[in-house]
């Protein structure tokens, strides 16, 4: 019996817990998918599925080699998607995953720029904070700031994490009082809530001087970034975040940056947004072709990383 064939029948039967749902699935008979189990069990000389008349599960063995079939499968659907891209177009899926505060500030234009370029390939994007790993295979690229020292996984800088403290326009003219390292706590603040960010004190260096800052008393706290972005654009209050966020606004004359000759430490977000891709994924083209969009955009902002 064809390895391929077999091992394609055995992951779809233990996905649909059921012989005959898989055959459905897969367009073939419940008899087959018996025998292509049988000829794996029979090869390894161990069970990998229990069948009773209930239910069927899988044995240790069976989880063991389910995870191994799929990785299996999906490097070889890999493969075969970059064979056939050697001479045609781009063509599959590029999945990928970052934080939510990416998105409109310059992952939203990199993935329209790389949908017009590339017509054939379809795109899965999930923003979220959740912490995922790319080893199961299930995302192609991930972009994330904070931790990067994940096994298996190369971690290549993106775009600089300097933090600035940034005001409107309209609130500056309404609060009418200018914004210094003294006056700070009399000032309305917007405070982004991140589980990876110190509650309590920012540290701020001037030269070679780093001075701790104790966080003044907010008007408004939230764990939505988006949500704070827009009152800061609205005029309710100051706002330390990201230049790679602040950057369009800074140049629409619709924030002021604050206080530039300070410098504020990124806290545990560290100094870069990385890109996180494993080894093997780095030089499938459409994913080198998305980088490419991704380093294009943030170079025409000036917030390339330049190694």
């Amino acid at each position: 019996m064809d390895k391929l064939s077999a091992l394609t029948m055995f992951v779809a039967t233990a996905e649909h817990g059921s012989f005959s749902r898989a055959a459905e699935h897969l367009g073939k008979t419940p008899s087959a998918l018996t025998k292509a189990v049988a000829h794996l069990e029979a090869e390894l000389g161990a069970r990998l599925l229990v069948r009773t008349t209930r239910r069927m599960a899988l044995t240790e063995a069976g989880q063991i080699y389910l995870e191994g079939a799929r990785q299996a499968l999906a490097n070889l659907h890999q493969a075969g998607e970059e064979v056939g891209q050697l001479q045609h177009e781009l063509r599959g899926t590029l999945r990928l995953i970052a934080p939510p505060s990416f998105g409109p500030a310059f992952l939203g234009e990199a993935c329209r720029r790389y949908m017009r370029r590339h017509p054939q390939v379809h795109l899965e994007v999930d923003l979220s904070d959740t912490f995922i790993d790319l080893i199961d295979g299930s995302y192609d690229l991930a972009l994330r700031d904070g931790p990067t020292e994940l096994p298996g996984l190369i971690a290549r800088p993106l775009t600089e994490n300097r933090i600035l403290l940034c005001a409107s326009p309209a609130y500056l003219q309404r609060k009418q009082l200018p914004v210094t390292p003294d006056n700070l706590a009399e000032h309305d603040w917007l405070m982004f809530r991140h589980p990876l960010l110190n509650r309590h004190f920012w540290w701020m260096r001037q030269g070679d001087k780093r001075i701790r800052y104790d966080h003044p008393t907010p008007r408004l706290t939230s764990d939505n970034y988006d949500f704070l972005l827009a009152c800061l654009l609205d005029g309710q209050g100051l706002q330390v975040l990201p230049r790679w966020s602040a950057a369009p606004y800074l140049a629409r004359g619709e924030l002021v940056q604050l206080l530039p000759e300070y410098w504020l430490e990124p806290d545990a977000f560290g100094p870069w947004v990385h890109l996180l891709y494993l080894a093997h994924r780095r030089q499938t083209r459409k994913v080198v072709a998305f980088i490419e969009c991704l380093d294009e955009y943030l170079a025409e902002q000036g917030l390339a990383w330049r190694p």
